[in-house]
């Protein structure tokens, strides 16, 4: 007994030392680091000015088309083409379905595919919070910069429609979401144009005006239009990733630029669940709404399984090298300790919507009065689905969830697969690592799993290579703001995202420009 005892501890000594020494030689990425300053560009007033007349236009999208409001996208589309005549004068230039725009720069080589650049006009409403200061024309693009907020605001420091200009900021509802990133590519163009460069292949670039309730009638209708063009792209760039800076991301030690290689998808269902009904003063032993309490509890509590799909492995492979030793530990030897690893994600709502299709019930309608029983209650439960899962297996899962009940269950909205996987070793994808350690040179670079919807999955079917990441480096309370309160892009912020975009339109197809440093 005491010989199987000491061959027993031997045999787990030499097991532990096994999961050590996989742990220390697991290929995580390694960690680059630069001693290279920081460029710091040069604030261009009239650039800054471009921009935050843009934001003064409330451009606010509304899902019913009956109640869309166009005059303002009529008047940012004017004040589009009155600030970029150069643009206007050299490209091709269309407009789709009334509002959309998409510009064209001509390369000189017709062989080649063309790169698509996204963004969109549109803005979610500001909301009620009030504002601390309510100056028009505030234009001090000179102020000394202050720190970065550090807590999600409860007050805008300008009106949401001000395009205010002070503390180093550019203030205003989508000067984020997603103003910044179209002036911004609209100046790296009209600097190619300045420059007299004629890029090798063609450059693209396709404003929707819809995105924040789907986009069907503007990115959709782009699409089309390229469609009956026969357009492929050699890759379309659109928003989702963006660089958090070191402490935003549990447990990395590191800023970290994600760039979103997939969305995730999208599927909504109004679940009707029926009862009796009646006078509240006798009521049933079951009610309508007992009985869909108890299937929204299913919903919750018996949720579609987590797993880490490959786009997260490659994640955790790009970022575990900075991460804590126990969570290297985890990550390279999932093969024994991946429940574990799926126990810790999915406590945090964050890393839970990176490794699981979520359940989010969001709406609820039942009786009109406090002593009336509904015969039939309604919610509205939206699944964000995995790459890994598909549309089919969620409505398996919704039916086993309200098996034994009689209900109705109706899709809302409009569902979709998630997109497809775009590679990371492929010259699109290197093109961006390039553009970012150019002037982020201290950083991890990961590929990741955007989990909110964008417009670039209506272009999948155009490029095998669509990438979703906006070039600005902020910290969570700033990444927070922008659906919510105080809106606004730091200036350094605005004008390295012209010069990322500027380098990669000029330098795709250098020999060189590939590489990462």
């Amino acid at each position: 007994m005491k010989k199987i005892l000491v061959i027993f501890f031997i045999l787990l000594i030499l097991f532990i030392i096994g999961l050590l020494i996989r742990t220390l030689t697991y290929p995580f990425a390694p960690i680059k680091k630069s001693n290279a300053a920081l460029p710091q560009p040069t604030v261009n007033d009239s650039i800054v000015a471009r921009f935050a007349g843009g934001i003064k236009i409330a451009t606010i999208s509304i899902g019913d088309s009956a109640l869309f409001n166009h005059v303002p996208f009529v008047e940012f589309n004017t004040y589009i083409r009155n600030s970029f005549p150069l643009i206007y004068q050299s490209l091709e230039t269309y407009t789709v379905n009334n509002h959309a725009l998409v510009f064209r720069l001509k390369g000189s080589d017709n062989s080649l595919l063309p790169l698509l650049f996204l963004s969109h006009t549109d803005v979610v409403p500001p909301g009620s919070a009030a504002v601390k200061n309510n100056a028009s024309d505030v234009f001090q693009p000179n102020d000394k910069p202050i720190p970065p907020v550090s807590e999600i605001a409860e007050e805008w420091d300008y009106a949401p429609f001000s395009g205010a200009i002070a503390n180093g900021r550019i203030y205003g509802r989508g000067s984020l979401d997603m103003k910044g990133m179209l002036f911004s590519l609209l100046e790296a163009t009209e600097q190619l144009v300045r420059e007299q460069v004629q890029p090798k292949r063609d450059i693209y670039l396709a404003f929707g005006f819809d995105e924040e309730v789907g986009g069907l009638r503007g990115a959709a209708k782009i699409a089309d239009y390229f469609k009956e063009k026969g357009l492929k792209f050699e890759a379309v760039y659109d928003e989702g990733g963006l660089i958090l800076e070191k402490g935003s991301v549990n447990g990395i030690s590191s800023d970290v630029a994600l760039i979103g290689c997939a969305e995730k998808g999208f599927l909504s269902l109004k679940i009707k669940v029926k009862g009796l009904g009646g006078h509240s003063s006798m009521p049933p032993t079951e009610s309508a709404i007992g009985k869909a309490a108890i299937i929204m509890q299913r919903l919750e509590n018996h949720q579609m399984k987590a797993q880490i799909g490959p786009i997260i492995q490659n994640f955790f492979q790009q970022v575990g090298g900075s991460m804590p030793f126990v969570s290297r530990f985890a990550i390279a030897n999932q093969w024994l300790l991946n429940p574990m690893l799926l126990a810790q994600l999915t406590k945090n709502h964050s890393t839970n919507a990176l490794v699981r299709t979520t359940t989010a019930l969001t709406m609820m309608k039942g009786s009109d009065a406090p002593n009336v029983l509904s015969p039939e209650v309604e919610f509205v439960v939206n699944f964000r689905l995995l790459p890994e899962n598909t549309l089919q297996e969620v409505n398996e899962h919704v039916k086993q969830a309200t098996a034994g009940f009689d209900v109705e269950i109706e899709q809302v909205d409009n569902a979709r697969e998630a997109s497809k996987v775009s590679p990371t070793d492929a010259k699109a994808y290197k093109m961006m690592e390039t553009s970012i350690r150019r002037l982020y040179p201290d950083l991890i670079v990961t590929p990741y799993l955007t989990v909110g919807g964008t417009d670039a999955i209506k272009y999948q079917q155009l490029s095998d290579h669509v990438y979703r990441f906006m070039p600005i480096k902020i910290n969570h309370a700033e990444q927070q703001s922008m659906h919510s309160t105080n809106e606004y892009i730091s200036i350094e912020n605005y004008l390295k995202m012209i010069d990322y975009f500027h380098y990669i339109m000029r330098h795709y197809d250098d020999d060189t420009s590939a590489k990462t440093n």
